[in-house]
């Protein structure tokens, strides 16, 4: 008996295959942050180079002032880190982006 394939049925697995949502709010203040998951991950921009950020696998580099940055993943969130323009880490400083992480989020 054959299945079907997403090709076949019409049906998108990206909700399937990165069903999480991590979401960046920059401050106005220029920060670095890194991402980690232990599965895959992918921004959600056209063109992630011109973002000023490096996704390879599990982990995202970046930075950001103001605006919001968006990635879908699978698995769970291993790590975040975030640093403002003085070095200072969060929760030391109130500067640093804020993060929302959403498992099992829809596609928008």
């Amino acid at each position: 008996m054959a299945r079907d394939t997403p090709v076949q049925n019409g049906t998108d697995t990206n909700d399937t295959q990165l069903p999480n949502l991590v979401t960046i709010v920059g401050r106005g203040v220029p920060s670095n942050y890194e991402v980690a998951v232990d599965g895959d991950l992918e921004m959600l921009a056209s063109n992630p180079t011109a973002e000023g950020t490096v996704v390879s696998g599990g982990v995202a580099e970046g930075s950001i002032d103001v605006g919001v940055q968006r990635f879908r993943f699978s698995g769970e969130m291993a790590n975040v880190r975030l640093v403002d323009w003085n070095g200072d880490q969060a929760p030391d400083s109130a500067s640093v982006p804020t993060v929302h992480v959403e498992y099992g989020a829809p596609q928008r």
